[in-house]
C-alpha cells in the first residue's frame, strides 16, 4: 500500500510506473492513475502524452480519486492487464487499464486494426468515491498546436495537424480547466461500472465516427484470453517461475507484432543519472538486444517469436548488401534514426537533453554477429541430429534463405574481428579493440561451424575453424592481464568491464577456469556494491556517471552459478529480484545509493537477464559447476520443450 498526496511531487519515481501495451505500442501508467507516456501510432512514433519528460509542458490523462487515497495495484494474473485499487475514507474503486490485443494473423503477424486504443474500466467496490478525470493531450512531444473540442455527454476530440485522439467518457461531463486541458468529475458507487476509451485512429477522418467505448467488455475478455494463452505456453518450471513469467510477458510486450521486430524499451531519455546527459532513445530494434531477448524467450519455450524476428531480419538483410548491416533499425526496418534533441522539454527531473532518434545506429559494434548466431543456434539446436547427419526435422533446420543470412554474418565476423569498434556499451569516446566484441566474433564463428556441422550446411569449415582459433588465441594472450588477474575491457587495457562476465556463459571458457574465477573476483571487488554491478569506470567520452547496470548484475549470477557457487548466486538473484517494483518490472539501472530506478523503462536487457539467470541457477543446481565450456544451447536446450506459440 502506498499513501499518496501524489500531486505534490512534480515527477513520480520511475518505479511508480507500470506498462500496458498491444504489441504495437505501449503506455506508462503511474501509481496515481495517470497515463504519462504514450506514443499512439507505434513504439517509435511521436508521443501525445509525455509528462514523463516534462511535468509542466507534457500531456497526460489522469483518473484518480479527488480526495486523499491509498493505492495498490497488480497485473490481472499472467497478463499485461493492469488493475489499481484506490481506497478513500468514503469507499473503494478499481481501475483496470489495458490496450486491446489480438493474436497474430499469418506466420509473421499483422496489424490488429486501424486504431490504437487504451481502455479504462472503473468499478465501484465499496461505498462511493469521487474521481477526477483530467485530459491534456500534447501531440508530437508537445511541439504541435493542439485543439480540443468537447462533445457533450460523450467526451472530447483532440487534433493537431493530421493527428487525432478521442476520449470517450459517457459518464463524465468535461469542461475546460486550464489551457489545453479538460477536466470532469465522476462519482462511483459500489457495484457501478464505467468505461473510458482513448482512441487514436489511423486516419484523421475516422475521428468523425461516434464517440463511444465500443464493445469494451468483449475487448477485455479477448485481451485477457490472449495473454493467458500466451503465458500458458511457457515451458519453464524451475525456481522463481513467477518472476520469469512476468519478465517473459514484458519481453513479449516489447515485440512489434506487425513486423516481428523487438524494441529495447518503450521510452526515450529516462536518465542514467538524475540531472545527467546520458539520456537515450531506446524505442528501436537493436540486433543485439533483440537477439538476447529472443534467446531468453526461446529458453522458456517461445519458438514463434524467433521465427518472426528472423523473418524481419531476413527482410532487413536482403534490403541492403551485407556489409552495410546496421546495429539497429526502426521497428519496420528503416535505416534512418537521426538523433535530435528536444530543447523545449525539461527532461525527467531536469535531466537534459531529451533525445529522439539514436546516433549509435551509425556505430560499428562487432558483437552483433555473435548475438544473432548464438540465438540462431539455440533455435535450431533443439532436436538437432548428431554431427554429420542430414535428417534434421524440416521445421528445425535453417532454410536456404536463413542460412544465407547467417553465413553472411559469420563471414563478416571473420573479416572484421580485428577491427576496433564502439563495443556493446556504445561508447562515444572513439573505437577500441574491445574484448567483448572479439569474444562475440568468436561466438559467431563457433556457432556458425556448429550449425553447418549439425545440419550439413554448405560452409568453408576449415577457414572458419582457423579463424575461430585465431580469435581464441588473441583473447587469451591479449585480453587477459596476468598482473591484474582479469580479462580486461579491451586489448592492451587495464580497465575492468563487467561484459567479461559473459565469458563462461557463451562457452568460451568454463566458469571454473582460474582466469575466469580471478576475473569474477576482480569485478566483484572493483565494480560491485552489494551485488549491484557497474559496467565499467573507465572514461567513455561522455560527462557524468551512471547507475549500476542490472544486466551485468544478473550476469554475475550466471558466472557464480556456473562456477559452482550456487548458494551465493541464489542469494544474489533474490537480492536483485527484490529491486523489481510492485508489479515486477525493472528499469535499465539502479542507483546503488538508494535503490531508485534509472534509465529507460521497462528495459528488455534486465528482464531477459533475469530469465536467463533463473535458468542458469536451475541448471547449476542440477548439474554442478562446469568443468568444460558449454554453449548456452547445450546448457539450456535439453531442458526446453518446443512450444507452438510465441
Amino acid at each position: 500500500m502506498v499513501d499518496t498526496a501524489q500531486a505534490a511531487a512534480s515527477y513520480a519515481p520511475i518505479a511508480d510506473y507500470a506498462v500496458i501495451g498491444d504489441c504495437h505500442t505501449a503506455a506508462l501508467v503511474s501509481r496515481d492513475g495517470s497515463l504519462d507516456w504514450y506514443c499512439p501510432s507505434r513504439f517509435d512514433g511521436p508521443a501525445v502524452f509525455c509528462r514523463l519528460l516534462d511535468a509542466a509542458r507534457g500531456g497526460y490523462c489522469r483518473l484518480a480519486p479527488t480526495d486523499r487515497y491509498t493505492s495498490a495495484r497488480h497485473y490481472q494474473g499472467p497478463t499485461n492487464v493492469l488493475q489499481t485499487t484506490f481506497a478513500t475514507a468514503s469507499g473503494q474503486v478499481r481501475v483496470t487499464d489495458f490496450m486491446p490485443v489480438q493474436g497474430a494473423a499469418g506466420a509473421r503477424g499483422a496489424d490488429i486494426g486501424p486504431a490504437r486504443r487504451v481502455l479504462r474500466l472503473v468499478e465501484g467496490l465499496a461505498g462511493s468515491v469521487d474521481l477526477t478525470l483530467t485530459f491534456k493531450p500534447t501531440f508530437d512531444f508537445a511541439r504541435a498546436a493542439t485543439t480540443l473540442a468537447v462533445v457533450a455527454e460523450r467526451g472530447a476530440v483532440a487534433r493537431a495537424a493530421d493527428s487525432v485522439l478521442t476520449l470517450a467518457c459517457p459518464s463524465v461531463t468535461l469542461a475546460p480547466a486550464a489551457a489545453g486541458t479538460l477536466q470532469g468529475q465522476l462519482r462511483v458507487r459500489a457495484g457501478a461500472r464505467h468505461w473510458l476509451a482513448l482512441t487514436s485512429p489511423a486516419d484523421a477522418s475516422d475521428a468523425a465516427a461516434p464517440l463511444d467505448v465500443g464493445d469494451a467488455d468483449a475487448a477485455l475478455a479477448a485481451t485477457l484470453d490472449y495473454w493467458q494463452r500466451w503465458a500458458a505456453r511457457c515451458t519453464y518450471a524451475g525456481p522463481y517461475r513467477a518472476a520469469v513469467l512476468r519478465s517473459a510477458l514484458t519481453l513479449k510486450l516489447l515485440t512489434y507484432e506487425a513486423s516481428g521486430a523487438i524494441v529495447a524499451a518503450p521510452t526515450t531519455s529516462l536518465p542514467e543519472e538524475i540531472g545527467g546527459v546520458r539520456n537515450w532513445d531506446y524505442r528501436y530494434t537493436w540486433l543485439r538486444d533483440s537477439s538476447l531477448i529472443l534467446f531468453a524467450l526461446l529458453a522458456v519455450g517461445y519458438e514463434a517469436s524467433a521465427a518472426d524476428f528472423f523473418a524481419w531480419l531476413e527482410r532487413v538483410y536482403l534490403a541492403a548488401d551485407s556489409a552495410s548491416l546496421q546495429i539497429m533499425y526502426t521497428i519496420d526496418g528503416g535505416r534512418s534514426l537521426p538523433e535530435v534533441t528536444l530543447p523545449h522539454l525539461a527532461g525527467y527531473r531536469d535531466s537534459r537533453p531529451v533525445r529522439v532518434g539514436n546516433a549509435a545506429a551509425q556505430q560499428r559494434q562487432l558483437d552483433i554477429y555473435g548475438e544473432v548466431l548464438a540465438t540462431a543456434y539455440l533455435r535450431y539446436r533443439a532436436q538437432a541430429p548428431a554431427v554429420g547427419a542430414s535428417d534434421a526435422p524440416a521445421a528445425r533446420r535453417p532454410s536456404t534463405a536463413v542460412w544465407t543470412l547467417l553465413r553472411g554474418l559469420v563471414e563478416q565476423a571473420a573479416a572484421r574481428w580485428q577491427d576496433r569498434d564502439q563495443g556493446i556499451w556504445e561508447t562515444r569516446g572513439g573505437p577500441q579493440p574491445f574484448l567483448y566484441s572479439k569474444l562475440m566474433c568468436w561466438v559467431a564463428l563457433d556457432r556458425g561451424v556448429r550449425l553447418a556441422q549439425e545440419h550439413s550446411l554448405d560452409a568453408p569449415l576449415d577457414r572458419w575453424c582457423a579463424t575461430r582459433d585465431a580469435i581464441r588465441t588473441a583473447i587469451e594472450t591479449r585480453g587477459y592481464d596476468a598482473k591484474l588477474g582479469a580479462f580486461t575491457q579491451a586489448f592492451g587495457s587495464q580497465a575492468l568491464d563487467a561484459s567479461a562476465l559473459a565469458i563462461p556463459r557463451v562457452g568460451f571458457l568454463p566458469a571454473t577456469d582460474p582466469r575466469v574465477r580471478s576475473t569474477v573476483a576482480r569485478i566483484r571487488a572493483t565494480l560491485t556494491h552489494d551485488g549491484l554491478v557497474r559496467r565499467y569506470t573507465a572514461p567513455d567520452g561522455l560527462p557524468g556517471g551512471e547507475g549500476a547496470f542490472l544486466l551485468c548484475s544478473f550476469w554475475l549470477v550466471d558466472a557464480l552459478a556456473l562456477g559452482g557457487q550456487v548458494d551465493e548466486a541464489r542469494a544474489l538473484f533474490e537480492r536483485l529480484a527484490g529491486y523489481a517494483n510492485d508489479v515486477g518490472l525493472f528499469s535499465e539501472e539502479i542507483d546503488p545509493r538508494n535503490g531508485a530506478f534509472l534509465g529507460n523503462f521497462p528495459q528488455g536487457f534486465t528482464h531477459l537477464a533475469l530469465v536467463n539467470a533463473a535458468a542458469h541457477l536451475a541448471h547449476a543446481a542440477r548439474h554442478g559447476p562446469e568443468q568444460a565450456p558449454r554453449t548456452e544451447a547445450e546448457r539450456l536446450g535439453p531442458t526446453r520443450q518446443a512450444a507452438s506459440g510465441g
